[in-house]
């Protein structure tokens, strides 16, 4: 019966089948009931198994009609990008629904977000912070039925909990709380405590899980081959998308551009490029515009690109943790993918914590062609990755020096 089951609005099941769904995902089955039973919800599941529309299908089953005088739903994201995300999914669920939905984020003039709240709106989808800077400056929530939190745990490691706090404390208190959260952690279950009224709590996890149809492997790689390894294997697993992630923006733009060297089509995505640019390269990416996107942990969550074939760790990230969003990239809506890891000397170390995080052991094998060198002690290793730093950091931004011109030096009685 697929989506039937659940009494779903018609035109809502017209628009699920045109987007080719066929059978809800375990976190669907489970959390939609639950929802279209006015019960909050706390739940918890892997990246890629189709959250969003968990909580956004049975509330707009609920929502129906158009109402432009009252705010009906409030929907917080972490970031812009997820953000995005969500804000797309939404109006695809409701395209044959009298509904409507905005994104209030950064980026944008307050003044145009009022204009665009005045014109009525169903659904807001927004981050914490630009919608605490609504509040303050007059935004009425008092009529929200609902109020999702998605990628919770994210929204707490950003430091938004005083803002979220702040938000609940201005909505109706009938309100229906539905939280979202990828993972399980001490922050996420005490704030789950404030906000929720006798959840219902579904666990389609263990904690910190990484998704199963996900091969992982890693490659012990001497810092200097890093960016060639990248290439090759790229090239050599024939893949059409790849989604690569560094851990600093400067690392992001320099590999862009040696991957640019060995003729693929790259670009990169970070916190210092306006977010214009960013959706419009990401947008670019899903269309197979270019082969590879380098990426910081901005797009480790929210990202959807469907069929995503492989990851790829350049670096590890700062925060361990974070490594399980990343290969959640791929691997996603049942479908198989493979998450690559490249590991200098240090990051050896570190990927024995991220096997803890996720309790799963990841083989780390050497790759044909960049073998480690064997005469190379320790401290030599590690004082060609500084040396590789050094050069990074200060060589390629040094100026040229100009040439010195010689003053010409009067002939004397002596030169003749």
């Amino acid at each position: 019966m697929g989506f039937k089951k659940f009494g779903l609005n018609e035109k809502i099941l017209q628009s699920i089948e045109e987007l080719g769904f066929e059978e809800p995902t375990y976190i669907q089955e489970r959390a939609i009931p639950v929802i279209l039973d006015k019960k909050d919800v706390f739940a918890t599941a892997q990246t890629g198994t189709g959250k969003t529309a968990a909580f956004a299908l049975p509330i707009l089953h609920r929502l129906k009609k158009n109402d432009p005088k009252k705010i009906r739903t409030l929907i917080l994201a972490p970031t812009k990008e997820l953000a995005l995300q969500i804000t797309d999914d939404i109006k695809n669920y409701a395209k044959y629904m009298d509904i409507k939905s905005i994104m209030i984020v950064g980026g944008e003039e307050l003044s145009a977000q009022k204009r665009k709240l005045r014109s009525g709106v169903d659904i807001i989808v927004a981050t914490p912070a630009k919608i605490k800077e609504h509040i303050e400056t007059g935004l009425d929530l008092k009529e929200i039925e609902f109020f999702v939190l998605d990628e919770a745990d994210r929204m707490l490691d950003m430091g938004f909990v005083k803002d979220i706090r702040r938000i609940d404390e201005h909505l109706s208190r009938k309100h229906q709380t539905l939280l979202f959260s990828a993972t399980i952690t001490d922050k996420v279950r005490k704030l789950s405590k404030l906000l929720l009224k006798k959840p219902t709590f579904i666990e389609t996890a263990k904690k910190n899980t990484t998704v199963e149809n996900v091969k992982q492997i890693a490659y012990k790689i001497d810092t200097p081959q890093k960016a060639e390894a990248t290439a090759y294997l790229i090239g050599r697993g024939n893949y059409e998308q790849v989604l690569v992630f560094t851990k600093t923006k400067k690392s992001a733009d320099e590999l862009v551009e040696e991957l640019k060297t060995y003729g693929l089509k790259a670009q990169t995505i970070h916190g210092d490029i306006q977010r214009s640019t960013r959706l419009r390269r990401i947008k670019e990416f899903k269309t197979k515009k270019f082969q590879v996107l380098v990426a910081t942990d901005i797009a480790s969550r929210g990202l959807d690109i469907v069929g995503l074939p492989c990851v790829i760790n350049y670096e590890l990230p700062a925060s361990l943790s974070d490594y399980i969003h990343r290969i959640g990239r791929t691997g996603r809506a049942g479908k198989s993918g493979i998450a690559i890891s490249l590991l200098d000397i240090y990051e050896r170390y570190d990927i024995r914590e991220v096997e803890k995080i996720i309790d799963q052991k990841i083989p780390q094998i050497e790759l044909e062609g960049f073998e480690i060198d064997p005469t190379l002690k320790r401290e030599d290793r590690e004082k060609i990755k500084l040396k590789s730093e050094y050069q990074n950091q200060y060589q390629r931004k040094r100026p040229k020096k100009k040439p010195v011109k010689q003053k010409k030096r009067k002939t004397t009685k002596r030169d003749r």
